[in-house]
């Protein structure tokens, strides 16, 4: 996820560097509104098409980062359906040795 957004992040200030480049009312707009930057992309594609590119990608894998982040956190909740393990007693699979803890 970090990764991601690093590699957005710098590829951003690639492409507002080619924007600069270019004209100072690109790159301020670009700067300023966000939507200039990708019509600018899109003009100049033969120009900007790597760090382009990776923008999105780099895009794609902070948004999957995320994803992953919220699906595999653990819930919270009290009534989830994963039942906490019971301390008194285990139960070992290759011994089918019964251990219990007396208080």
């Amino acid at each position: 996820m970090g990764v991601g957004y690093l590699g957005a992040i710098v590829t951003w200030i690639i492409l507002l560097i080619a924007a600069f480049k270019k004209s100072i009312g690109w790159g301020l707009a670009s700067l300023f509104l966000g939507l200039p930057l990708l019509i600018f992309c899109i003009m100049n594609f033969n120009e900007v098409k790597k760090p382009f590119l990776l923008n999105i990608g780099c895009g794609v894998l902070a948004i999957l980062g995320i994803i992953i982040a919220a699906v595999g956190a653990p819930s919270s909740d009290p009534g989830s359906d994963i039942a906490p393990a019971d301390p008194t007693s285990m139960m070992l699979e290759g011994a089918k040795v019964k251990i219990e803890y007396v208080a």
